[in-house]
């Protein structure tokens, strides 16, 4: 059974875009101490070693995990940045190619056919959304933490909360 951390890594990763099993290998490799094989993180998260190479494999393409060597062992031991701004900078870069970039060639060519202004708008809007993302994602860690640093009010711009009823 996953403990509470693994579980909400894991859950945050597939809600980022990650697979399951790539949240689930994230969450073991970052929460651990040393460095770790893949034949390690099967045995320890009960998953396939099929799944594991492809979550691995995904992880490295997102940029969340590297590979490190050890003289003499042909085993790759797979590790995690330590600073949580770094991984987020990483997951923002990867939503920006992955979701908003195929997005705004959708939109482009949506509104090349169509003329519909509607259509343009919600195109504008993708392509700034897409500046923000891309230029949080090309900041380091300390510059992503910093740029952050004062977050905006919640006031008046989120979901208004249910009242309790008094009765």
């Amino acid at each position: 059974m996953r403990d509470t951390l693994s579980s909400a890594i894991t859950d945050f990763a597939a809600g980022m875009g990650l697979s399951r099993p790539a949240g689930l290998c994230f969450a073991a490799i970052w929460s651990s101490p040393a460095p770790v094989t893949a034949d390690e993180l099967t045995a320890r998260l009960g998953i396939a070693r099929s799944n594991a190479s492809t979550a691995l494999r995904e992880l490295r393409d997102w940029g969340l995990v590297a590979v490190e060597r050890r003289p003499g062992d042909r085993k790759e031991y797979f590790v995690a940045p330590d600073d949580p701004w770094e991984i987020a900078r990483r997951l923002l870069a990867g939503r920006q190619r992955r979701i908003l970039a195929p997005l705004l060639e959708r939109l482009l060519e949506a509104e090349a056919e169509t003329g519909n202004p509607r259509v343009a708008a919600l195109h504008a809007a993708a392509e700034r959304a897409d500046g923000w993302l891309y230029a949080l994602a090309a900041l380091d860690g300390a510059g992503l933490r910093a740029a952050m640093a004062a977050p905006p009010s919640r006031e008046g711009g989120g979901k208004n909360k249910k009242k309790k009823r008094k009765g």
